[in-house]
């Protein structure tokens, strides 16, 4: 007899705690001040920062890439670039056109939907399709003419190119800097893993795997000079994953050597082949992929959200819309979380907003220059947690509406907080009755493909290289897709102990096959 769907708990502990800041916060946020910056003091210089909304759309593009290595972000940039202008063009065009506000609301949320899709599919990393929402719905209710769309899209697109311009600078001095990254992350990950407890062993080992195939894919493109090095310290890192990977402190001490852009060692060992791509962007936006349901709770949860935003009275139903759209995660125990921190997150940045009106409102340098602390602040804490940084992002989306001309502080900060409530509990709601049940069926597809890379790796009579990176991505894949089945409501019965007893019987392979590789590579 079929067990009966569990309904998960929503749990409350621990959801304000801190954790520690993202070791490369400081890239995008000075990345995109300064990206905001230069274009703001033009229009300061011409009088027009009335127009600071449209160059700010393409200045946020400068918050993408920075974990990327040079190529790849010339390119995530450009992508990026060009989906705000799209997007934009859209928004702004309707806003011309559609005279009815329910309407734009409708058309905002499918526009959220589909930046929550090909966000997630591309894996395009943070601050993922929340930006680019938050930019393309504020458009739909901007007034427009529709002779001045061009001249405003061209405004996006030149300070998207600076932003760009801006991502790429450190290219000359420090040309492979993201890869040494990638590897010193996986060094540190493997670092933790050794001095992990029973209790938190598997964890540990699943953001190591994690962190391993995210250096193998940083090292690419990489020269052979560079890559071979690396490699051998991910192998290194890798060793730790398979269960004898030396003393602790020993990685931790050559991602310190990284980090600092010490001389990479001498190595003639080229780097193995990569793992294999986890398909297409047309294989992970096939119908029945996990994604779809994400994109369909965006499209509900915002369009429900910004209507009755608009039914309580507010003036800026976008704001609802951009809070469903953020509250949704990858399932619902994670919606709740953020759900709960958003509308912390945006309390205090009232209170925040509330404080600064009469330093914002003292002249517009002043305006203009606590927007840029404020965009640097949301950079630095939003790692620690999403309410620390919601508490500056809230202030500085408010002064964004401030540069077209000052409006009542009090129908600002009550339209900004009901839209927050409405939002987050909308989204709740959706997240409830828009269920994901393919997530287990993404569970039993990836139990199924860690088995058969499992058996392929053991099976392997040469190089076991390329099976056992197979099997590491493999088994990354499954746990992923357990922790997000795990915190959906009205889920069948998921197979934990078939999951958990793959895991085991996959590290013990990836054990065995350490032994297997060349001794070159797996020296120290």
């Amino acid at each position: 007899m079929a067990k009966p769907p569990r309904v998960r708990p929503l749990p409350l502990r621990g959801l304000l705690r801190l954790n520690r800041p993202a070791d490369i916060w400081p890239k995008p946020a000075f990345s995109a001040a300064l990206a905001m910056a230069v274009p703001d003091l033009v229009l300061l210089a011409l009088g027009r920062l009335d127009l600071a909304l449209y160059t700010a759309a393409g200045a946020l593009c400068a918050l993408y890439g920075h974990d990327r290595p040079y190529a790849a972000r010339a390119r995530t940039v450009a992508w990026v670039v060009l989906g705000a202008v799209a997007g934009t063009g859209a928004a702004l065009t309707c806003a011309a056109l559609v005279p009815s506000t329910a309407v734009l609301v409708l058309l905002a949320a499918l526009v959220a939907a589909v930046h929550k899709v090909l966000c997630d599919a591309t894996r395009i990393g943070p601050p993922g399709n929340i930006v680019l929402t938050f930019v393309t719905s504020t458009m739909f209710f901007v007034p427009q003419r529709i002779g001045d769309v061009p001249a405003h899209l061209g405004l996006v697109l030149a300070a998207g190119a600076f932003a760009w311009l801006v991502c790429m600078a450190p290219a000359p001095i420090r040309p492979h800097g993201p890869e040494r990254i990638a590897v010193a992350r996986a060094l540190e990950a493997a670092d933790r893993l050794l001095r992990a407890e029973p209790s938190g062993l598997a964890r540990a080992r699943h953001a190591t795997a994690a962190a391993s195939g995210a250096a193998r894919r940083a090292l690419a493109g990489a020269p052979a000079h560079v890559a071979g090095p690396l490699h051998r310290l991910v192998l290194q890192a890798e060793a730790a994953l398979a269960g004898h990977g030396g003393d602790a402190g020993q990685p931790a001490d050559r991602a310190r050597a990284l980090r600092k852009g010490e001389p990479l060692p001498e190595s003639a060992t080229p780097p193995p082949p990569l793992d294999a791509p986890s398909g297409t962007l047309a294989d992970r936006l096939r119908p029945g992929s996990p994604l779809l349901p994400a994109g369909a709770r965006v499209a509900v949860g915002g369009t429900l959200a910004g209507w009755a935003s608009l039914a309580v009275g507010s003036t800026h139903p976008y704001w609802a819309v951009v809070t469903a759209a953020s509250v949704f995660q990858a399932n619902t125990t994670l919606s709740w979380q953020r759900a709960v921190q958003r509308v912390v997150g945006n309390l205090l940045g009232l209170a925040l907003f509330t404080a600064l009106l009469p330093l914002t409102r003292s002249g517009a340098v002043a305006m203009v220059l606590t927007a840029l602390a404020l965009q640097v602040g949301a950079e630095a804490f939003i790692s620690r947690n999403y309410w620390l940084g919601t508490l500056c992002v809230t202030p500085m989306a408010l002064l964004l509406n401030e540069f077209a001309g000052s409006k009542p502080a009090a129908q600002l900060i009550g339209d900004r907080w009901t839209d927050t409530l409405v939002g987050a509990a909308v989204g709740l709601l959706t997240c409830v009755l828009v269920t994901n049940r393919r997530a287990a069926d993404r569970t039993e597809a990836a139990l199924a493909r860690a088995r058969e890379a499992r058996h392929a790796a053991a099976a392997a009579p040469a190089d076991p290289g390329p099976h056992r990176d197979r099997l590491a991505a493999a088994l990354v894949e499954l746990r992923e897709a357990a922790d997000v089945a795990a915190g959906e409501w009205w889920q069948r019965a998921l197979p934990d102990e078939r999951v958990a007893e793959e895991e085991r019987e996959g590290h013990r392979t990836l054990a065995a096959l350490a032994g297997r590789l060349p001794a070159r590579a797996t020296a120290a």
